[in-house]
């Protein structure tokens, strides 16, 4: 019986990743790189430092270490420009978020800024809905390391644990992603995973090792994860 939710947040609930691309591009440009659509998405799962190291790798270009957090806070500012125009939360998320929080206890895990995070869970009223929420800054490494997953089973556990007097298994406990690279950090964490086609191919999601893959999260209710993650 599925009793917790843990899902990734770009790519799953907010519709960023073309945004996210748009900001790290014009930042790039000023460094003299231009950021390829392969580029981007052969990056995806990636903290914003990785990102930026892995972008100036395949650029062939070298950044000072000390330069990172200038073009990470650059891309933050641009991202947010862009997202008060509008923040494009995935058609129907909304509803299923509300919904499935009635059921099971729920979790984001995301290799974003918090303060992204929190700004757009914050305007959107979602805030409430998590239980957990794990950021870039609560871990040591990067999607498909499995550490994100690991520490929001831990917390999702102990509210679990508060609330029913007994701890939750880890085949209770249900990981959502868009990309390949949290598809196997939730296979590594020893987490049951659903792809959900935002971003990529079921085919590249059930490669990466999704036991069930969606287009669409509206099509989803507590008694769909009942019958497919028993």
């Amino acid at each position: 019986m599925v009793r917790a939710i843990l899902m990734d947040f770009n790519g799953v609930v907010l519709n960023d990743e073309p945004i996210q691309m748009r900001a790290y591009a014009e930042v790039f440009k000023g460094e003299g790189i231009e950021v390829t659509e392969e580029m981007y998405y052969r990056c995806l799962g990636m903290n914003d430092s990785s990102f930026v190291r892995s972008i100036a790798s395949m650029a062939g270009k070298e950044i000072p270490e000390e330069r990172i957090p200038e073009i990470v806070d650059g891309k933050t500012a641009r991202w947010r420009e862009i997202i008060d125009e509008g923040i494009p939360i995935f058609d129907g998320v909304e509803d299923f978020i509300k919904r499935m929080s009635r059921s099971f206890e729920m979790g984001l895990v995301s290799m974003a800024r918090r303060d992204e995070l929190a700004y757009i869970l914050e305007v959107t009223g979602l805030a409430e809905y998590f239980k957990v929420v794990i950021t870039a800054e609560d871990v040591s490494t990067t999607k498909p390391d499995p550490e994100c997953y690991r520490v929001g089973f831990r917390q999702i556990d102990l509210v679990h644990a508060e609330k029913y007097g007994f701890p939750l298994t880890k085949r209770k406990c249900v990981v959502i992603e868009d990309a390949p690279q949290g598809i196997m950090a939730g296979k590594g964490a020893r987490l049951r995973t659903l792809g959900v086609t935002n971003t990529v191919s079921d085919v590249r999601l059930r490669e990466a090792g999704a036991e069930a893959v969606t287009d669409d999260l509206r099509d989803w209710n507590a008694e769909s994860f009942e019958r497919v993650f028993n």
